[in-house]
């Protein structure tokens, strides 16, 4: 791939970060990249003040014809907080915004900052795609997504730019495939943090393989950094932050700095295993039975890698994996969730360096089964549903304890298992939930009491939420409102099960009799007949 096509032969392949630029400096700064050829800035409507700062030194400095502005929008700030917002009215609302605030200079590329996860992520583009197509923006691309993401955006937008995290701290871009998907469909890869961000910039001093070439080169640790990502890709443009003159100066040097041995962007080609064995690698969200598969092959003589038993990261147990293979273990089985591509690789690529093929096992169980299964896990756990504050607690330093917020986030965050990251196979296993005893029961919404009256043959609960009621109720959840603390909100299904559980109940063979969408939801969850009033 060349360079990005909307970036002229005389630009820079290096931009301006200008997120933190503090007023006092902001002119000198932006002036200083200027004069040293940088086209290039990147901002944001969420970084309050910083459009009109931009705009007005462009202006002054006389590079308004050939400055190439990057912004972004659906994000705002509260406190220290970002809060993504992908509705449809918001990302209209905030490009206007930044057209005001920069004040007749053109949007470059127009950004989505990050999805929302209250907002369907094609609403989200699909605005984005209507601002294009109003000719407000010249370009449009989405910023801090998955591949997974990715993918879907560039069947609704004309996508032309992707903005990621992108350093020597951190190539989760390029693990998860983001890069090399930008490559093959002609997209800039807007590289930020590329120094790590100001937590971890100071850290490239300590480096002693970086220090040592830098020397050789007669530059610094943060220009070869930033060498080292444009040696990368084409795509790559990478968009360092600056609050000085001189910073700004160092990152336009960079494109200059010739590196001997450039990173690569594609994954490693996976040769074919040569050796005997296997590693069987069972990925799923939280609850979908990834300890019932690994015990299965545990039995057939797997060694087992697990991150719940062993702690630390899931790098460390692909290091823990190849030790494992380098000392004469031929079967081995990792389960956790690997909801990533870049979480997968470093197995892929522990298992390359031996010889041994990956087989993924994908335990696609639907979010509502695996939060059954979590519900009945803290239930054999507690005895009893836990408080919001027994089960944060718990989930804080148990191993396989989770908040429905916390399911919810993984199920968000899958990335889907191909052949394509190097895999011998991937097996999607669909979930089948395996029959259990009890006898029939009856579960009756409290808002349907008015309309039904019937006697009921067995165990019956009536459920309710209540929100700040003072009960112990048995069927009350008197939890707030707002993303579930506790399991036993409806539709959530922990209230009935534990009920089933004390009263030898089969939700299976039961009736739930209800008067919503939310209702008639929890039954199919609980597999129980529905009866609307």
């Amino acid at each position: 791939m060349t360079r990005p096509g909307w970036l002229a032969s005389s630009d820079l392949r290096i931009g301006l970060g200008c997120m933190r630029l503090p007023e006092e400096t902001a002119h000198e700064t932006i002036a200083a990249a200027v004069e040293a050829g940088i086209t290039v800035f990147d901002t944001a409507r969420a970084y309050e003040g910083n459009e009109q700062r931009l705009a007005r030194t462009i202006r002054e400095v006389g590079a308004g014809d050939r400055a190439r502005i990057v912004t972004k929008g659906g994000m705002r700030r509260a406190g220290d907080a970002w809060i993504p917002d992908g509705r449809a009215k918001t990302i209209g609302a905030d490009c206007e915004a930044s057209l005001a605030a920069l004040d007749g200079l053109p949007i470059d590329v127009y950004l989505i900052h990050a999805p929302d996860p209250r907002t369907s992520w094609s609403t989200a583009v699909r605005a984005l795609a209507r601002l294009a197509e109003k000719g407000l923006v010249r370009r449009v691309g989405v910023s801090n997504v998955n591949r997974r993401q990715l993918d879907e955006a560039l069947e609704l937008a004309p996508i032309a730019a992707v903005e990621v995290a992108l350093s020597v701290f951190d190539d989760t871009a390029v693990r998860g495939g983001v890069v090399e998907r930008c490559e093959d469909a002609g997209l800039a890869v807007i590289a930020h943090s590329p120094l790590g961000g100001p937590r971890r910039a100071g850290r490239l001093d300590r480096r002693p393989e970086l220090v040592e070439a830098a020397v050789a080169l007669g530059t610094t640790p943060a220009e070869l950094a930033l060498a080292r990502l444009l040696s990368l890709s084409p795509a790559v443009i990478p968009i360092p932050g600056a609050r000085r003159p001189e910073t700004a100066r160092s990152a336009a040097r960079t494109p200059g700095i010739h590196v001997d041995e450039p990173a690569r962007a594609r994954r490693v080609t996976r040769a074919p295993p040569s050796a005997a064995g296997e590693v069987v690698l069972v990925m799923g969200i939280p609850g979908a039975g990834k300890s019932r598969i690994a015990e299965d092959y545990v039995a057939g003589g797997y060694i087992r890698l697990n991150r719940d038993e062993s702690g630390g990261t899931l790098r460390e147990l692909a290091d823990a994996l190849d030790e494992e293979l380098a000392s004469g273990t031929t079967r081995a089985v990792l389960d956790n969730t690997y909801l990533s591509r870049a979480s997968r690789s470093y197995v892929i690529e522990a298992a390359s360096r031996h010889g041994v093929a990956v087989r993924c096992v994908w335990l696609d169980t639907p979010l509502a089964q695996a939060q059954v299964n979590l519900v009945e896990r803290l239930l054999d756990r507690f005895g009893r549903l836990p408080t919001p504050e027994e089960l944060k607690t718990a989930a804080s330093r148990e191993a396989g304890v989770h908040a429905p917020t916390s399911q919810m986030r993984a199920v968000r965050e899958l990335e889907p298992p191909s052949a394509d990251e190097g895999f011998a196979r991937v097996e999607r296993v669909p979930f089948e939930r395996v029959p259990r005893e009890g006898r029939s029961g009856v579960f009756v919404a409290a808002s349907a009491l008015p309309e039904w009256r019937e006697k009921a043959d067995g165990p019956r609960l009536v459920f309710d939420w209540r929100p700040g009621a003072d009960t112990d109720e048995a069927g009350v959840c008197p939890h707030p409102g707002g993303p579930p603390i506790c399991w036993c909100r409806p539709p959530l299904p922990g209230l009935i099960l534990a009920f089933a559980r004390e009263h030898s109940v089969d939700p299976g063979r039961s009736v739930l009799v209800g008067t919503s969408a939310a209702h008639r939801t929890l039954a199919a969850t609980l597999r129980a007949a529905y009866v609307a009033v």
